[in-house]
């Protein structure tokens, strides 16, 4: 018997796979606990049906991601911070600051997107990588200069 998978079963599949078992498994332990729907001609269609209703909006949400990367990208940020005459900050320039610039600025960002490995601590110009939703990322132009 053919069963469309309506949640993770261990060793069977994944939601939305349709599977072959045994006719008693079926009857008596997926589709009573909700775990299964028979695979008749409607379901299927229905399953179909909802899966290219998840790849348009999977497509539209990307598309958006890259379109807010691509502002993110356009739109450089200076932040000031008091620095020593051999270019070293007194302090650093953390992803929270980079966050609030850009939130000044319009943006939304949260500061957890926004990848350093460690803080600034130089004056000049520094490229940083910011991860948005859908595996998309932003590679930003930050400039520190000295107040």
């Amino acid at each position: 018997m053919r069963v469309i998978l309506q949640k993770d079963v261990a060793n069977l599949g994944g939601v939305g796979d349709i599977v072959r078992v045994k006719d008693g498994y079926a009857r008596n332990f997926l589709v009573p606990r909700g775990l299964a729907v028979f695979a008749d001609e409607r379901n299927v269609k229905h399953l179909n049906h909802q899966k290219r209703v998840a790849a348009t909006k999977a497509e539209k949400e990307l598309a958006k991601a890259k379109a807010y990367a691509a502002r993110l990208e356009d739109n450089p940020i200076t932040v000031k911070r008091q620095a020593g005459e051999d270019g070293k900050l007194f302090g650093s320039v953390t992803n929270r600051d980079i966050a609030e610039v850009y939130t000044a600025d319009g943006f939304t960002l949260n500061r957890r997107q926004i990848v350093l490995s460690e803080p600034i601590r130089e004056l000049g110009l520094k490229s940083i990588t910011v991860k948005l939703e859908r595996g998309v990322e932003a590679t930003i132009k930050v400039y520190v200069v000295g107040e």
